[in-house]
């Protein structure tokens, strides 16, 4: 499996789009090698974890064309996570599409967003190039080739936001953002079902701030505890590879800095167009 994420920031972006604080400042400076789109994981070329605002962008700058994505997992319908307005172009006179429907995974929230964010410029053209399905935490489904597993993320408590494990031809990945710390039923069902990473993917928005038990993001200790139940509960083991991003702008996420941090932490600092395989 090839994991390749494309963007790496928070919600607002680093340097943050309305923000002119020290680090965002210094940000600016150091230029577009230090930049954090939001967050977006593509595997393998054919599935993505979330859609920000900044996917076109993202398949600009990396040489990708999402006319290849087949699946799309949603974990959860705020706006830098699912920017639902880009699919009204998904045909049409605005594009010939290889193929031919993207399958969009999210729970209710999500399904809600996309037909407000469509309603008014959707295509009746371009509707059956997009089929939504309805999901929910603590379940096992193939996506294609693909074995998915969804839990509970702990974020929001408008919705029932969700978490990832995805595995294909023995290898998982395991997505763990945009979340506080996950509760322990996660980890007993990831164990129970089977699932072993071979990469986490984890959020580090506050990097070396720890937000501790009830915080709807983490900080690298948080991130300590949460491989540590990984660990207990044999989903990863010494040789699984740690990857923290999600970075806010609040943290100092300087390249430098999160390489501090990740050789510290013996991780792996993501930045945006970091990639790697498993």
């Amino acid at each position: 499996m090839k994991i390749s994420f494309l963007g790496t920031g928070a919600a607002e972006g680093v340097p943050a789009m309305f923000c002119n604080c020290e680090y965002c400042k210094k940000i600016r400076e150091l230029g577009e090698s230090e930049f954090r789109t939001r967050s977006q994981v593509l595997i393998d070329g054919i599935l993505s974890v979330d859609f920000p605002p900044e996917a076109y962008a993202h398949s600009l700058k990396h040489n990708y064309n999402f006319t290849d994505l087949k699946y799309l997992l949603v974990t959860h319908s705020h706006m830098d996570h699912f920017y639902a307005h880009d699919f009204i172009l998904r045909g049409y006179k605005y594009a010939e599409v290889k193929t031919p429907v993207l399958e969009i995974y999210g729970n209710g929230e999500v399904l809600k967003v996309f037909s407000e964010c469509t309603r008014r410029e959707m295509k009746p053209t371009v509707a059956p190039n997009v089929v939504l399905h309805k999901i929910a935490p603590y379940r096992v489904f193939n996506v294609g080739e693909y074995k998915v597993m969804t839990v509970a993320a702990q974020h929001s408590q408008e919705e029932t936001c969700l978490l990832f494990y995805i595995e294909r031809n023995g290898r998982g990945y395991l997505h763990l953002y945009d979340t506080g710390r996950v509760e322990d039923k996660a980890f007993e069902f990831l164990a129970k079902n089977g699932a072993k990473a071979n990469l986490v993917a984890i959020d580090c928005t506050f990097l070396e701030y720890t937000a501790g038990e009830k915080s709807r993001h983490m900080g690298i200790e948080d991130d300590m505890t949460m491989k540590e139940k990984l660990l207990n509960a044999g989903v990863i083991d010494k040789t699984t590879q740690i990857v923290i991003t999600h970075f806010s702008h609040n943290g100092n996420p300087t390249r430098a800095h999160t390489q501090q941090i990740a050789q510290k932490y013996n991780v792996t600092a993501a930045y945006d167009g970091y990639e790697t395989e498993i």
